[in-house]
């Protein structure tokens, strides 16, 4: 018997493309940060400033997540024609958001340590120069910011006609938080440098930093949150389910769901397979037709039994 030719049934399995931009624009923080955290921790062993120096290295933790990140997207793009990713490399982008989260979370347990041994401790701070160099970092933060903004903004300004759904590009995310966890660090240590200087606060500063270490904690569970269920395909309670089952009921009164199974394979693209048990027959391909209303399913199975 002749082999069938199946060129015309197949498709893509690429749901999503590398933002070139997003990497360029990360790429380039990644080479500022790493410039910045340079200046801050050589100025710290010279002006012999404790401050300095750990938020040097703190900002070290940051560059070397970022990189993560432009690492990510690099593989992502690598790796999109590899048959053995079943629906993608989308997800090599959300894994890179993911691992980014938890190494914001350790830069969070390192500042709140440091902070509390600080208080108890406290150490002889050169004001004049500290604030300076302070004061340069939350400009090279904002700079940085910027970058990032203008992509993260534009993912979360554009999709599809019927897809109302919140969604953003994970992995530049996790760099842009990165970014402002920086800046707001720097924010707090700006405010308890002038403060110590005008007033010998000297409290004020470890006192800022388990403040800062509360909020970068708090960023980086809300992105583990996110990226996790992703990388977990435990977004089951999405609003896009309930619309197919919404279609199904409106378009196909003889017929129940019997099985569901919805999984993200890109940044607004959904895998679907569905079970359906009908009374009378059913055409699959008319159940896919009334589905493609929502564009962001973009690879729809359906099985039927009649009962």
């Amino acid at each position: 018997m002749p082999v069938p030719d199946i060129s015309l049934f197949t498709h893509s399995h690429q749901f999503n493309h590398v933002d070139a931009k997003a990497e360029r624009n990360t790429r380039r923080v990644v080479f500022i940060t790493a410039a910045m955290m340079v200046v801050e921790i050589v100025g710290g062993y010279w002006l012999n400033s404790m401050a300095l120096l750990a938020d040097g290295w703190h900002m070290s933790s940051h560059a070397l997540a970022m990189g993560l990140s432009v690492m990510a997207y690099v593989f992502a793009r690598r790796y999109a024609k590899d048959r053995r990713f079943a629906f993608g490399t989308w997800k090599i982008e959300i894994l890179g958001g993911y691992s980014s989260a938890l190494l914001l979370a350790v830069v969070a347990a390192l500042m709140m340590v440091q902070s509390v041994e600080r208080l108890f401790a406290p150490a002889a701070i050169h004001y004049d120069e500290a604030i300076l160099i302070a004061v340069i970092g939350l400009g090279v933060n904002l700079l940085c910011a910027w970058l990032l903004k203008g992509e993260h903004s534009h993912q979360h300004g554009h999709g599809h006609g019927h897809d109302h759904h919140h969604h953003h590009d994970v992995n530049l995310r996790a760099a842009y938080l990165h970014v402002i966890a920086d800046a707001a660090t720097s924010v707090l240590a700006i405010v308890a440098l002038v403060g110590g200087k005008l007033y010998g606060a000297a409290w004020l500063d470890p006192v800022m930093g388990i403040v800062g270490s509360i909020l970068v904690a708090r960023w980086a569970f809300g992105l583990l949150r996110e990226s996790g269920r992703i990388l977990l395909d435990a977004e089951m309670d999405l609003p896009v389910v309930e619309e197919i089952r919404d279609v199904v009921k409106e378009h196909f009164a003889a017929a129940a769901v019997s099985d569901l199974h919805v999984w993200r394979v890109g940044r607004n693209s959904y895998a679907c397979i569905l079970g359906l048990v009908a009374t009378s027959a059913i055409s699959a391909e008319e159940v896919r037709r009334q589905l493609a209303v929502h564009e962001e399913l973009v690879h729809v199975t359906v099985e039927i039994a009649v009962a």
